[in-house]
C-alpha cells in the first residue's frame, strides 16, 4: 500500500506567450463529475483577512474511475502415475478437486482484496486452464488485467496468456496456500526459457508476485490508473500551447498515439461568448455568490484579494464545466493563461484550476501535454489531485517547487489551509497559497520536454515558504540519489502528489511502453 504519511523556453512562469497547434477530440468521465452549475460575476467589496484557525476542513473523496476488470486464471495440470519413472511435477494442485478448491480460495481472496482497495476492481469468474485452447480463450477475453495463478502447467500456456493485450500479473504460492510448481521455475523456465538471459518478451520479474496480495494490489492500482488515464479528452481553450518548442511539437502526437488522447479545441472568442451569457444569468449569479460565500466561510481560508476575483473564478469554472459536459472532456486548460485570458475572465485562471482539481477534474497551467500526461496518470493512480509547479535549482538535498494554481484537496478528501491571494506576477486576481503539511511524504514526477522520459523521486515536505514567487511553494527534502537528480534532471515542470506512488508510476510506464522511467529514490 502507498505510504501516505504522508517554453525553446518562452518565459519562466505563469505569464508566458505560446504558439498554438490545432487539435482533435474524446474521453468520457465517470460518476460524480458532471452537471452542477457554478457561476456568475459580481463586483463586491474586498473581505477582511481572517486568521487560519484550523488545519484541515473535511471534504468528499474525488470521484472514482472506471473499474479495473481483472480475470483470474488458475493454470494447473493433472498428472497420471507411471511406474518406475518421474510422473509428476512439484505442486499441491494436481487434481480437478484440488483445482476447484483452489478456485474457491482465489475467489474469496480476491473478494477481500477488492473490498479493501481504494479504487474499483471488478473481479471476473476464475478460469481453470489445463489446455492451450482454454489459455487462448482467456487471452482473447475482455478484461484489463489477467491475474495468473501458476500452480502447474507448462511454458506454452503462460506464453499464450502473456501475449494477451491485457497485461499479466503472475501469482505464485510459497506459503500462502497449496504450493505452486512455478515458485520453483518461473524465473529460469518461463522468463529465461531454460537459459541465462531473459527471453520472455511480454513479462519480467516485476510482473511476478509471491504470496503477498499487497504486492498484487499496487500493481492493479497502477493498471487502474493507466486504464483511466488513457483516452483522456482535453478541452483546450485557445488551442494547444506548450512551454517549450520540443513539447509544442512532440506533445500532441505523443499524447494521441501513445495515450489515446483526443482534443476539443475551442477559441477564446467562443469561451468568452458563453461567459457573457452566464454573466447575464441571474440564477447562475446567485449560485456563484453562494459558492463563494461557502468557500470563504471555511475556517482555514483567508481572503487577501478582492472577493470579486473569487466570484469570477467560479464563473469561469462554470463555463469550463459546461463545455466539458458537452464534449465529454475531463481535462482542460487555457492555452494563454496570461494576456488575453486574464482580460476575458477578469482574473488569472489560477483559482479556476485549483477548484477543478479539487472536484476531480484535471486542469493545469496552459495546455502543455508534457506535464498534463503525468498529472492525469497520477490523479487516477492515487485518487487525489496533483500540483503542477515550476522546479528550481536543487541544493543541499532540497528541491523547491512553486506555482499559483495549487489544489487544496491534496489527500484526495480534505482541504488544506490556504490564503486566496493575487497571482504573483500580475499582483491581480485570485490564486491559492496552500499550506502543505510538514512531514508529508510526496511523490514528485518531472517529465522531460520531449515526452520521452519521466523522472521521479520520493520526498518529504519541509516547509511552505513565502518567497516573492509563485504563491504556493514547497521545499521538499529529497529521499534518494540527490546528486544524480541534480546532474541528470530534465524538463521544467514537476507534478507533486501526496503519498509515495513511485512503484505504480514506474509499473504503469513499463506496461505502456514508449516512455523511459528514472526513479531517483529506487535504492533509498
Amino acid at each position: 500500500m502507498s505510504n501516505d504519511t504522508e517554453r525553446a523556453g518562452i518565459g519562466t512562469c505563469c505569464h508566458h506567450s505560446e504558439r498554438t497547434v490545432a487539435g482533435m477530440s474524446r474521453r468520457g468521465f465517470l460518476g460524480g463529475l458532471g452537471g452542477t452549475a457554478l457561476g456568475g460575476l459580481t463586483l463586491a467589496a474586498t473581505s477582511p483577512a481572517r486568521a487560519v484557525s484550523t488545519r484541515v476542513v473535511p471534504g468528499a473523496p474525488l470521484p472514482r474511475g472506471v473499474p479495473l476488470r481483472v480475470k483470474p486464471a488458475l493454470v494447473y495440470e493433472v498428472p497420471h502415475r507411471r511406474e518406475k519413472t518421474s510422473w509428476r511435477n512439484y505442486g499441491g494442485v494436481q487434481s480437478p478437486g484440488a483445482a476447484n478448491e483452489e478456485a474457491k480460495r482465489i475467489e474469496t481472496e480476491l473478494k477481500k482484496l477488492a473490498s479493501e482497495a481504494e479504487f474499483p476492481i471488478e473481479v471476473l469468474p476464475v478460469a481453470l486452464i489445463t489446455s492451450g485452447r482454454q489459455a487462448k480463450e482467456v487471452a482473447d477475453g475482455d478484461c484489463d488485467a489477467i491475474l495468473v495463478y501458476a500452480a502447474g502447467g507448462w511454458i506454452p500456456l503462460f506464453a499464450t496468456l502473456a501475449a494477451s493485450k491485457a497485461p499479466n500479473v503472475m501469482f505464485l504460492r510459497h506459503k500462502s496456500g497449496p504450493y505452486y510448481l512455478w515458485h520453483e521455475i518461473a524465473h529460469w523456465r518461463f522468463l529465461r526459457r531454460n537459459g541465462d538471459t531473459m527471453e520472455e518478451p511480454n513479462m519480467d520479474v516485476d510482473d511476478i508476485v509471491v504470496d503477498d496480495y499487497g504486492e498484487v494490489l499496487w500493481r492493479l492500482r497502477a493498471l487502474y490508473g493507466l486504464k483511466n488515464a488513457k483516452g483522456t479528452k482535453m478541452l483546450a481553450i485557445g488551442g494547444l500551447a506548450a512551454y517549450s518548442g520540443h513539447a509544442q511539437k512532440l506533445g500532441p502526437p505523443h499524447a494521441k498515439e501513445v495515450w489515446g488522447y483526443e482534443f476539443k479545441i475551442i477559441s477564446e472568442a467562443e469561451f468568452g461568448k458563453r461567459l457573457q451569457q452566464d454573466r447575464s444569468d441571474e440564477k447562475a449569479i446567485k449560485e456563484v455568490e453562494r459558492q463563494t460565500d461557502e468557500l470563504l466561510a471555511q475556517p482555514n481560508v483567508t481572503l487577501q484579494t478582492e472577493r470579486k476575483f473569487v466570484v469570477n473564478s467560479f464563473l469561469a469554472f462554470r463555463v469550463c464545466k459546461e463545455f466539458m459536459n458537452e464534449t465529454g472532456a475531463t481535462n482542460f486548460g487555457f492555452a494563454h493563461c496570461w494576456s488575453s485570458v486574464i482580460q476575458m475572465l477578469d482574473t488569472p485562471p489560477c483559482l479556476v484550476l485549483s477548484l477543478a482539481n479539487d472536484e476531480g477534474y484535471t486542469a493545469y497551467c496552459h495546455t502543455d501535454l508534457s506535464h498534463t500526461l503525468p498529472g492525469v496518470l497520477m490523479r487516477w493512480i492515487a485518487g487525489r489531485p496533483t500540483f503542477v509547479c515550476n522546479s528550481h535549482f536543487p541544493h543541499h538535498g532540497i528541491f523547491t517547487v512553486a506555482h499559483c494554481a495549487a489544489p487544496r484537496k491534496m489527500n484526495g478528501k480534505d482541504y488544506e489551509p490556504a490564503k486566496i491571494m493575487t497571482h504573483f506576477e500580475s499582483d491581480y486576481g485570485a490564486a491559492t497559497k496552500v499550506e502543505y503539511t510538514k512531514g508529508q511524504v510526496v511523490t514528485a514526477i518531472i517529465p522531460n520536454l520531449r515526452c520521452s522520459k519521466w523522472q521521479g523521486f520520493r520526498g518529504k515536505v519541509l516547509d511552505s515558504p513565502s518567497l516573492p514567487a509563485c504563491r504556493s511553494q514547497i521545499d521538499i527534502e529529497v529521499d534518494g540519489d540527490f546528486r544524480r537528480l541534480l546532474t541528470e534532471m530534465q524538463g521544467f515542470h514537476t507534478q507533486v502528489i501526496y503519498g509515495d506512488y513511485l512503484r505504480e508510476v514506474g509499473y504503469a510506464l513499463k506496461t505502456l511502453g514508449r516512455i523511459e522511467w528514472q526513479n531517483f529514490s529506487e535504492n533509498a
